[in-house]
């Protein structure tokens, strides 16, 4: 166990790791067409330098979140961050298509191993109910605010020097942050380390979420239903299937099937996927917004988006914990949720000649403020009922709810905002307002699953499980 301010400068090291892993799901996004016309992708294959990332992070989430508890999570995130920054180092040499696209699959597989331990760590450095919030408010932010600040950062980066620094930048970074956390982290016993790691159920679950992820990345272009997109989907399904079948029937299971005996953390994880698919909307959907009706350059996006972030910063600051502590998990859960949905609905009545002080920084209040509660709540009532020796294959879960019900999210209200575009086009609606009409239909699903999401976390998360149980959580096994 750490003493003092040790854990709080082990916990900013930590986070400066998973900063890097978010930042590099969006950073790329700005500087897509500086890749393209450099290394002559053309528009269909040009996707795969997001794709290849997005495939093998998510399929490897809970893969590495379950060798974390086996092998130590320690180890595990120290693992992760060496693959990630030195898959960076070719992204950022890259001179080729195949070269680039190869080492952002690798950046992927480091990007979730990362992820899927880093909660654990948290868990495990600070078990003290008051800290422990703080800590999770952290982490929260740099979860919630670490794809705005990509946006950013890629806009400057590529602005001042090229496409290549977007990844090179990870270099130094990665670097002290694997310098660092060698002094840092705490070497905990590994409970864990009697398992062996069920190759059969690993190859079963991580293909599966690799065919779910590719089909939903690529359902846009591909057609939702089409063969290869319901192919891809029904092949995810029976894998999927395949594998609780071989977790109820050895010994040693890859994911324990208790686990879903764990109401917090599967109400927990059912309101991550809606509450992501929200948030992705909001920020993707706002950025294209932005830049495709309002004419604003990456770098003023990023500006744009400065007050969601600075907000989150004050809760993760002591705000949320002191709120968690205050009124426990389901009530700030439910009530930022219940904001997110607000924040939502403002950007869906977002017009064509906008002021953005007027129109579009309400929603960036609202939206700061929605995170800055709800993120820390979500993630305490996920992890804390969760054995020690389970808690990286619960972060796993938790990251991939996340991630999965982001992509999904995102790409069906894409879908839906694009038939909405057509439909007003078709009926002679000029082009920048029928695209702006289908922006509109994204932004109110999306605060529809804000608002359902804020219905189960009020009616479904433990009513006694608060703040003040949540020093003891992590050791509490449901049976």
């Amino acid at each position: 166990m750490l003493e003092g301010r040790k854990r709080w400068w082990a916990l900013i090291v930590l986070c400066l790791g998973v900063l890097m892993i978010v930042l590099d799901t969006t950073i790329v996004n700005v500087a897509l067409p500086s890749i393209r016309t450099d290394l002559h992708f053309t528009e269909t294959s040009l996707v795969w330098v997001v794709n290849a990332y997005m495939l093998t992070f998510g399929g490897f989430l809970l893969l590495g979140g379950r060798l974390g508890d086996i092998y130590g999570h320690r180890k595990m995130f120290l693992a992760g961050i060496t693959l990630f920054t030195l898959a960076s180092l070719a992204c950022g040499i890259s001179t080729t298509q195949t070269m680039l696209i190869a080492a952002r699959a690798i950046q992927g597989v480091g990007g979730a191993v990362v992820s899927a331990v880093s909660l654990s760590l948290i868990m495990s450095m600070f078990t003290e109910a008051g800290e422990r919030a703080k800590a999770m408010g952290v982490y929260g932010f740099v979860c919630a605010a670490g794809g705005s600040v990509g946006l950013l950062l890629g806009g400057v980066l590529t602005s001042a020097l090229n496409w290549h620094w977007i990844f090179l930048v990870n270099l130094p970074i990665g670097a002290a942050v694997y310098a660092l956390c060698m002094g840092l982290l705490p070497h905990a016993k590994v409970e864990g380390t009697h398992q062996k790691l069920d190759i059969t159920g690993a190859i079963l679950v991580t293909t599966s979420m690799m065919l779910a992820v590719y089909a939903v990345v690529n359902g846009n272009e591909a057609g939702w239903m089409s063969t290869q997109t319901l192919g891809l989907l029904g092949g995810a399904v029976v894998l999927l299937v395949a594998f609780f079948i071989t977790e109820a029937r050895i010994s040693m299971p890859l994911m324990p099937l208790s686990l879903f005996r764990l109401r917090n953390l599967m109400t927990a994880n059912l309101i991550g996927i809606l509450w992501a698919a929200g948030m992705f909307a909001w920020f993707f959907i706002t950025t294209l917004y932005l830049q495709a009706v309002l004419g604003f350059t990456p770098f003023q996006i990023g500006l744009v988006f400065l007050p969601a972030n600075l907000i989150m910063a004050a809760f993760s600051l002591g705000l949320s914990a002191k709120i968690v502590m205050k009124f426990g998990i389901r009530k700030p859960l439910a009530l930022g949720l219940l904001l997110g949905a607000a924040g939502l609905a403002v950007m869906a009545r977002a017009p064509l000649d906008a002021n953005v002080l007027v129109d579009v920084v309400p929603s960036m209040v609202l939206l700061g403020i929605a995170a800055g509660i709800a993120f820390n709540p979500l993630l305490l009532a996920a992890m804390n009922d969760v054995k020690p020796t389970d808690s990286g294959l619960a972060s796993g879960v938790v990251n991939t709810a996340f991630m999965m019900g982001g992509a999904l999210g995102l790409a069906v209200l894409a879908s839906l905002a694009a038939g909405r575009t057509q439909s007003l086009i078709a009926s002679g609606v000029p082009s920048l307002e029928a695209l702006n009409g289908g922006y509109h239909v994204a932004f109110i699903v999306g605060a529809i699953f804000a608002v359902v999401s804020a219905v189960l976390g009020a009616a479904l998360i433990r009513v006694n499980m608060n703040a003040n149980q949540a020093s003891g959580a992590a050791e509490v096994a449901v049976h």
